[in-house]
């Protein structure tokens, strides 16, 4: 099945983020696909987000923990640079692997407000 919606995170150097990151965001997904699926009268399925989450070139555990993510949860998908490329890249890089039907991109420091 198709997601409806990707999230596409870089990261770099944000292993301390990452956990507090995914219960944030996967729950943001889990309501607006909610909203989504309600709104056109659809019943809820699986795997209907995924988050992207692009590593790149971290010298921090940051990899470690998005392999920990992906092994919790299907739906969490990693991408590892082999060196610092920059955000743009790892941005490119998520836009090319995300399968969504929407797509958003944000960082992964916690900095966007959550309203």
């Amino acid at each position: 099945m198709t997601p409806l919606l990707s999230a596409i995170v870089p990261v770099y150097n944000e292993a301390d983020s990452l956990p507090l990151l995914y219960e944030r965001l996967s729950a943001a997904l889990d309501a607006a696909v909610a909203l989504l699926e309600n709104a056109a009268s659809q019943e809820p399925e699986p795997d209907r987000w995924e988050i992207l989450l692009v590593d790149d070139g971290s010298r921090d555990a940051s990899w470690q923990g998005i392999v920990g993510l992906t092994a919790r949860d299907r739906r969490v998908k990693g991408i590892r640079f082999a060196r610092n490329f920059g955000k743009e890249a790892a941005m490119a890089a998520g836009l090319h692997a995300a399968r969504g039907q929407a797509v958003v991109i944000l960082d992964a420091d916690l900095q966007h407000p959550r309203n």
